[in-house]
């Protein structure tokens, strides 16, 4: 059965099976929530961008990286496990259900997808992998 999750808040690093075509792929990721659609609340749906541990250090136009030792603040307020890169020219808009997105191991924050929230000083870069896909 699927069930909705509740409302997430954009900037929430959250567990996602990102999609592969049309279909959750079975390993889950981290995931930065972008934006959140709440036309048919308790519904939501949510735009994501996908993360992932490899070639952290190799970034590429409208990617941008949470790295422990660059920033341990921000990879704290991550929640994550490993060094990760957000790639904004993969974001998809999904429905905030079990299907596409599961409880990280831990559970950090209860019975619920989040990870953790981006750190404020992240947004530059973030803002840069924006720009740099929209210029």
């Amino acid at each position: 059965m699927v069930r909705w999750w509740e409302e997430p808040t954009a900037g929430e690093i959250v567990w996602c099976h990102f999609p592969d075509d049309i279909t959750p792929r079975p390993k889950p990721r981290p995931s930065l929530v972008l934006a959140v659609f709440d036309d048919d609340a308790p519904q939501f749906h949510v735009r994501v961008a996908y993360g992932t541990s490899q070639r952290t250090s190799n970034l590429h136009r409208g990617e941008f990286a949470i790295a422990r030792q660059s920033n341990p603040a921000a990879f704290e307020s991550a929640g994550l496990s490993f060094d990760t890169k957000f790639d904004l020219k993969q974001a998809l808009d999904l429905p905030f259900t079990t299907e596409w997105f599961s409880v990280p191991p831990a559970a950090p924050f209860g019975q619920t997808p989040k990870l953790g929230t981006l750190h404020p000083s992240m947004v530059r870069a973030v803002q840069a992998a924006f720009r740099a896909i929209n210029s």
